[in-house]
């Protein structure tokens, strides 16, 4: 069901309007003529839910940056 897509999303991305906004420029990027639109947004919730969370890809990134300064 597409609702457990979108709460699953909602667990990286906090705000609804901003997952609304990722996820219908995705689909539009996503999808392939001759496939039904629904198909391709189902696939892009799935896609957000399947991620690491951007916060966490953030702090890694800093993490790594701080440690090799220290290296």
């Amino acid at each position: 069901m597409r609702s457990d897509l979108i709460f699953g999303a909602l667990t990286h991305v906090n705000n609804r309007y901003k997952l609304c906004q990722l996820a219908s420029k995705a689909t539009r990027k996503l999808h392939k003529p001759n496939t039904r639109l629904q198909d391709t947004t189902n696939e892009v919730l799935d896609r957000f839910k399947d991620t690491i969370p951007m916060n966490v890809v953030a702090e890694t990134e800093a993490e790594t940056a701080v440690l090799g300064r220290a290296a």
